[in-house]
């Protein structure tokens, strides 16, 4: 059993959401990066670090920018593993890697996941890798024990989700919007009807990601029946704002603290139903 798995059932055993954060490799710079993730594990359940691509056709203005300028800074594949090796000194956590097709295929798939492995990762989400092309990665990585969580949208039909569900690892990463990623004011209420379809197919953990920007989403999407949440365009803007302002870390890690505490909500509402 890997660190994702591990983890979605220590919290299951909690009545506890899972507080999967988001941050691109290399944003606001090279070394800030390990502090960036550093202070997420403090109250992040599960990593996603993002490795910068010139073309990130999923991701909205604010996390092209952080990538944009992670490019400029050099970042780079080799750069992204040297960075986990260097938080797995100090943290458990687990992380998972999320990048586009190309880099990876660029990098050699044998010799991604080895070294993605070999620094400490636990798991790859590939965005534009479809279902149906997803089994030759899939299995390279299940032979250094990593996880290749795939994508469901609003759009996917029962036939497709259940293609998902059967070829995913680690958990279902479900997309809440038509569209890229980007903070929004409400939750798609169609996230709810699919996140009771999906667990019809799977006992794999279901997180929902894209648009999740305040703790009131986290705990509304939980009630839906979701085993965790992904915020990511948020985080970016939180530290975005206040780079220049010597508190980005501290208002950093209040915020996520915030977006954790909403997660714990899951098991009060649990145990009240109970009493009822």
């Amino acid at each position: 059993m890997g660190r994702i798995t591990e983890k979605f059932e220590e919290l299951k055993q909690r009545n506890e959401g899972a507080l999967i954060c988001f941050t691109t490799a290399g944003y606001p710079n090279l070394e800030l990066t390990v502090p960036v993730l550093r202070v997420i594990s403090r109250y992040a359940d599960i990593i996603e670090l993002g490795l910068p691509f010139s073309d990130p056709i999923a991701d909205g203005p604010t996390i092209q920018a952080s990538s944009q300028k992670a490019l400029e800074e050099g970042m780079n594949t080799r750069l992204l593993f040297r960075i986990i090796r260097e938080f797995r000194k100090e943290s458990d956590k687990p992380l998972v890697v999320l990048s586009y097709y190309n880099p990876v295929f660029r990098f050699g798939l044998e010799n991604f996941a080895k070294d993605l492995s070999r620094a400490g990762g636990d798991g790859l989400i590939v965005p534009d890798l479809p279902v149906e092309e997803s089994r030759h990665l899939s299995s390279i990585l299940q032979t250094v024990g990593l996880d290749l969580v795939l994508l469901a949208a609003l759009t996917s039909d029962e036939t497709r989700l259940r293609k998902i569900c059967e070829n995913s690892s680690g958990f279902v990463y479900l997309v809440s919007v038509l569209g890229v990623t980007g903070a929004r004011e409400k939750v798609c209420e169609e996230v709810k009807e699919l996140i009771g379809k999906i667990k019809k197919f799977s006992n794999l953990p279901v997180a929902v990601g894209f648009g999740i920007s305040k703790p009131e989403h986290v705990e509304e999407i939980l009630t839906w029946g979701a085993d965790g949440v992904i915020v990511g365009s948020s985080l970016i803007d939180c530290m975005t704002r206040n780079l220049k302002s010597g508190r980005m870390l501290q208002t950093l890690e209040n915020f996520i603290c915030q977006l954790k505490e909403a997660t714990k909500k899951k098991g009060v509402k649990a145990k009240e139903l109970k009493r009822d």
